[in-house]
């Protein structure tokens, strides 16, 4: 099939909300005999593991929002907007190369490596093929090494360290003095061609149609969700972000160390993240992580900075390292069948612990603060995630880890089915790669605790859990061992006004640790 004879180029934004490096888009934009690019989204019911409408309100704003954003950007930089359809992608997709006319028309669309996502892409490029429509797949769009490629390797292996996965990104890259060196990312496009009579067309098509979400539709569907979290949806707030937190930050980023970092954000602003907040951009696809890579990079140039795991760098890594393992590992979203999970048999579920822990309700103002906060802005600092993690699994409930990880899938707007499943996987102490079991993290900590909490000034506690805004320092992380007259005058009375402790915290790690060191026993004996 000659080039020169194409006519229309379908562009899926399946994974990537943004104009800055994006290989579909940029492609169909260069082939200049093309005479029309379509640029798609379609919300999918499937794309979620617990369905799109079971999403937490955060999240899905942040996609209605990401999506309004985008649709003003392509207006902008080329007169045209963004198509939004719901439906199955393989009937609509279908439908549209039918109503485009004859060919040949090309689908341009990018690679996603959850396990789902590949068997869709598989099906439809079948799908289209049988009508004279032909599929091109951009690999390595969302992570910076081609999965595919590089797990197919005869030399791969499952990464289970940093040093594993430095190895890794070092065979498939290019070194320099600098480092690791990373394909710079594609420019948007200087322009695009468009034919609205493309869009009249499957307007005029009723079957289609029906499956249309018109911009105002997004909107109004944004506005009942209510106001912007604390994070916009959408490129223009991802580049804005790493501008304000990176480009223009050499020394913030330079000194990067993610366990210094606090989990109680930074002081006097209880939203703003002591990191750089970009992982719900990275996440959706509004950043580039090659643009963020190539941006800790030049603030490292020249300067004395830290190296991974845990500089800039070395987050990104971690996170390729999760892509990976989340592709060459089966069952990777689950306790059975998972090479990379102990089988450890956790308590049986209990629905109002767990409810508790979701709500923020334990009794514990650290792990309650944590968990409102999510609930609140679609967010948590990693080691806010730790110690909620822990103290669900073997910290101090005993339950299963995939509870805690259909929350976060529902509730973080930066859930990436890799990356959420491998995190539980590793605080839960069941992975190659975890921590060790009994390294249980205190859910009332101090000054020197590995949480990194303002013990001293804890305004955090006080902004999330209001019942305890009164309540002094000393008692705020423990306030039932608040003397009762203490209790009174802060307002808040423990058991009436905030929750008493739903466990003994020292005797269920007690109990947990000894449980677990068990199960390894049992394990260890079955092998």
């Amino acid at each position: 099939m000659e080039w020169s004879s194409l006519k229309h180029a379908v562009v899926w934004f399946r994974g990537i909300l943004r104009l800055h490096d994006n290989p579909p888009f940029f492609n169909a934009a260069n082939r200049h005999e093309l005479q029309t690019i379509l640029p798609i989204y379609i919300i999918d019911e499937a794309d979620y593991p617990n369905g799109f409408s079971n999403m937490g309100d955060k999240r899905r704003k942040f996609l209605y929002d990401s999506l309004i954003d985008l649709d003003q950007s392509l207006r902008d930089e080329y007169g045209q907007g963004l198509t939004v359809f719901q439906g199955n992608p393989s009937n609509l997709l279908r439908m549209i190369f039918q109503n485009l006319g004859p060919g040949p028309n090309y689908l341009f669309t990018d690679y996603m490596s959850e396990p789902w996502k590949r068997e869709e892409l598989d099906n439809i490029e079948v799908q289209i093929n049988e009508i004279g429509a032909e599929m091109i797949s951009f690999p390595a769009v969302n992570t910076i090494l081609d999965i595919e490629e590089t797990v197919m390797s005869e030399i791969y292996k499952n990464p289970k360290s940093m040093k594993d996965i430095q190895n890794i990104l070092t065979h498939r890259l290019e070194n320099g003095p600098e480092g690791i060196i990373v394909g710079d990312p594609l420019p948007a496009p200087k322009s695009i061609s468009y034919d609205s009579s493309a869009i009249q067309k499957l307007n005029s098509e009723t079957k289609i149609s029906d499956q249309i979400v018109p911009l105002a539709e997004l909107k109004r569907r944004s506005n009942l969700l209510g106001p912007s979290s604390y994070f916009p949806g959408g490129e223009t707030e991802a580049l804005r972000r790493l501008k304000n937190k990176v480009s223009e930050r050499r020394d913030f980023v330079n000194s990067f160390s993610k366990p210094k970092t606090l989990s109680t954000n930074e002081a006097g602003l209880p939203s703003e993240p002591s990191t750089t907040g970009l992982s719900p951009y990275l996440s959706t696809g509004c950043l580039s992580p090659r643009t963020l890579w190539k941006e800790v990079t030049a603030a490292n140039l020249g300067s004395k900075h830290t190296k991974p795991p845990t500089s800039l760098h070395g987050q990104l890594m971690f996170r390729e390292m999760f892509h990976l393992l989340s592709r060459s590992v089966n069952n990777w979203d689950d306790d059975k069948g998972n090479s990379n999970c102990k089988p450890i048999e956790w308590g049986q579920s209990d629905p109002e612990a767990l409810y508790a822990w979701e709500s923020g309700m334990t009794g514990f103002p650290l792990i309650d603060a944590m968990m409102r906060q999510l609930s609140t802005t679609g967010w948590m600092h990693h080691l806010g995630r730790h110690a909620v993690s822990c103290f669900l699994t073997r910290g101090q409930l005993w339950q299963n880890w995939k509870h805690g990880r259909d929350v976060f899938e529902r509730k973080l707007l930066d859930s990436d089915w890799a990356v959420n499943n491998g995190n539980w996987l590793w605080l839960a102490g069941v992975a190659p790669f975890s921590m060790p079991y009994y390294r249980v993290y205190n859910p009332c900590p101090d000054g020197k605790s590995s949480l990194n909490v303002d013990a001293a000034n804890p305004e955090f506690i006080r902004h999330w859990v209001p019942e305890l805004s009164s309540f002094p320092s000393k008692y705020i992380f423990e306030p039932h061992l608040a003397p009762i007259d203490v209790q009174e005058s802060s307002k808040c009375i423990i058991g009436l006004d905030y929750p008493l402790p739903i466990v003994d915290r020292k005797e269920s790690r007690r109990v947990n640790i000894d449980s677990f060191k068990k199960n390894l026993a049992r394990i260890a004996g079955r092998n």
